[in-house]
């Protein structure tokens, strides 16, 4: 066998534009306020059903309490890590390449080639459009 088709990672890059910057701010401004939103009706949901089962079994009252103190630190943590790159994003100055993610893509290798080159590409995009294909 001289050659294999493989999978290989793609990182995508975009450079930050006013429109792009916009966007995530918007994106992350609107997340943390559905946190919000979240967190507040897991407290009110949590103050019903406690009151529903006050007479019942204690420990039962303990696994609600434990229900809803785990979810509420799920969404604390990530309003914090949303707060967190907010912030990052505003220190962020135009024209800065941010990661977007990753895609793979099929490539054909052969005895010989270089892996390195193969393993490093990255596409970088502006305002949407593919503005560089680099290796």
């Amino acid at each position: 066998m001289d050659s294999v088709s493989v999978k290989i990672p793609v990182t995508i890059k975009a450079k930050l534009t006013e429109k792009l910057k916009k966007r995530i701010v918007e994106e992350l401004t609107g997340n943390i306020k559905q946190v919000e939103l979240e967190l507040q009706q897991m407290d009110i949901q949590e103050k019903r059903v406690i009151e529903e089962q006050a007479q019942n079994d204690l420990q039962q009252l303990q696994a609600i309490r434990q229900h809803f103190g785990a979810e509420r630190q799920k969404r604390l943590e990530y309003k914090e890590q949303a707060e967190a790159k907010l912030q990052d994003t505003n220190k962020l100055a135009l024209g800065a390449e941010i990661v977007q993610g990753t895609l793979e893509r099929l490539a054909e290798i052969k005895v010989g080639d270089n892996m390195r080159e193969l393993m490093n590409v990255e596409v970088l995009v502006e305002d949407d459009k593919v503005i560089a294909i680099r290796s």
